[in-house]
């Protein structure tokens, strides 16, 4: 007969991987008897487990919330996943800070069995990172604040900052988080304007649930709204350029989250980008490494054939020496 622990362990291996197990089955499966598997439950209710069950012949057990974080029971893969998750979100603070991560990190990583710690170290060593973006990074706890306002369902009450740093407090109705890759957004309803609106997440200080159920009608494609958004910030200069591409392949190349795009005729699209200057506008069209026409302005378009040019010559140089 296995150990008490090992049974435990069992039981709640047992007990994740189905939506709920009979007494009788959890004894055929542990060797042991159906008053043994009620004590090891009231056992594992004790270590925090959330264990629900229900009465009679037929009744059986199931795992639920428990009052604390219990042991987890995890495969190699599944350790393998979260430990690389648990990298990524410490080396991209995409939780607003990375202490969290880390330390679950190092906690996790000395526990793992060698073969999957290799593992690990294998992907550490080929993984190359570049540096994170500057700019402001997401106040911890703010993200799973968010989060729980969209889960709950019910109106909140935001304060918040804008870009020019004035506060404001607003009742809100929430939707759903994006992120962008660079930044996550927040996407809500604002009560007072009646109207459909994204909030970065780093600039929210504050999330204060108001209890009031709210039924949200007619909802926006989240992706998309924060799409418009982000390409609807005024910039000094605009690029209105024709890409020798169907719209489908324009918006690979160039994103939503960059420009505006209009289909012309099936094998071509117009889109406006926006840039703080001519030269960053030209170095950014060149970037993209595929054929295009510069229909307005002169800067932009003067811009790209003098890098263009100067390509040409250090080239030429280069094959002449």
């Amino acid at each position: 007969m296995i150990s008490t622990s090992a049974r435990l362990l069992r039981l709640a291996s047992l007990l994740s991987t189905r939506p709920t197990w009979t007494c009788r089955e959890l004894a055929e499966r542990t060797g042991v008897t159906d008053r043994t598997v009620r004590r090891d439950m009231a056992r594992l209710r004790e270590l925090g487990y959330g264990i629900e069950s229900d009465p009679g012949p037929w009744g059986g057990y199931r795992l639920g919330g428990g009052t604390r974080m219990p042991p987890l029971i995890l495969d190699d893969e599944e350790a393998l996943a979260v430990a690389v998750a648990l990298r990524e979100a410490a080396l991209s603070g995409v939780l607003g800070s990375d202490q969290a991560a880390l330390s679950a990190l190092l906690k996790l990583r000395q526990v793992l069995p060698p073969r999957i710690a290799d593992r690990l170290g294998e992907m550490d060593a080929i993984f190359v990172h570049t540096p994170r973006p500057e700019g402001r990074q997401v106040p911890p706890g703010v993200l799973p604040a968010l989060a729980a306002a969209c889960r709950r369902g019910e109106r909140a009450r935001l304060s918040y900052r804008d870009h020019a740093g004035n506060a404001t407090v607003r009742d809100i109705d929430p939707y759903r988080l994006v992120h962008t890759g660079r930044r996550w957004y927040f996407v809500a309803r604002d009560v007072a304007r009646d109207q459909w609106r994204t909030f970065r997440a780093d600039r929210v200080v504050q999330v204060q649930p108001t209890g009031r159920a709210v039924e949200l009608v007619d909802p926006p494609d989240p992706a998309l709204l924060v799409s418009r958004s982000i390409a609807g910030v005024v910039y000094p200069l605009y690029a209105t350029v024709r890409l020798a591409h169907p719209m489908d392949q324009a918006l690979r190349l160039v994103p939503p989250t960059i420009g505006t795009h209009h289909p012309d005729g099936p094998d071509a699209t117009i889109v406006e980008i926006g840039g703080n200057d001519a030269d960053q506008l030209a170095t950014y069209l060149l970037g993209l490494g595929t054929t295009l026409r510069v229909l307005s302005p002169d800067p932009v378009r003067e811009a790209l054939l003098r890098r263009t040019r100067d390509l040409c010559e250090d080239n030429e140089g280069v094959q002449a020496r």
